[in-house]
């Protein structure tokens, strides 16, 4: 069982590191993925990949670009694109609650993992505004600032 900033998740498939470093993340939200088959299974093989992909809002439904589900090896001629744009699964209500977020505060919805909750695949998606290079500069700053406070905490102890 894999543990995910402090929520447990039966079965994570891919992260988006890559997203926590680049975006300031100011709310996040569940939704469901709609999949064909073959996805699901590749899914289940931990064959995800959500680096540059991102979640729009269009004519009140949510979906998933750009990320990328390697074809199921076994289901040569079902194969979607693996690129291919997916539904997610959204209350009408969040979804007009993040349309207006998206369009008035100029923020990006960007998905922060993949993972299997109660047999069904989830995505956790970020309600994210970008960071300019020097907050992710201070973030990089900071985190090692802690780092050596554990290492000499640590230190402390053992002796």
């Amino acid at each position: 069982m894999a543990q995910a900033r402090g929520k447990l998740l039966v079965g994570l498939v891919a992260s988006n590191r890559r997203a926590l470093h680049d975006y300031e993340i100011l709310e996040k939200v569940e939704a469901g993925l709609v999949l064909l088959g073959p996805e699901v299974k590749s899914l289940r093989e931990g064959r995800a990949n959500l680096s540059d992909s991102y979640a729009v809002l269009r004519r009140g439904e949510a979906y998933l670009v750009n990320a990328h589900v390697s074809p199921y090896a076994q289901a040569s001629r079902e194969n979607p694109d693996p690129r291919r744009e997916r539904k997610l699964l959204l209350n009408r209500s969040e979804i007009q609650r993040l349309a207006g977020k998206v369009a008035e505060r100029g923020l990006t919805l960007v998905p922060l993992s993949l993972y299997f909750k109660n047999g069904r695949a989830k995505v956790e998606l970020g309600l994210a505004r970008g960071k300019r290079v020097y907050d992710k500069r201070q973030t990089l700053k900071r985190r090692e600032q802690e780092r050596e406070i554990e290492r000499a905490v640590r230190d402390r102890e053992d002796t």
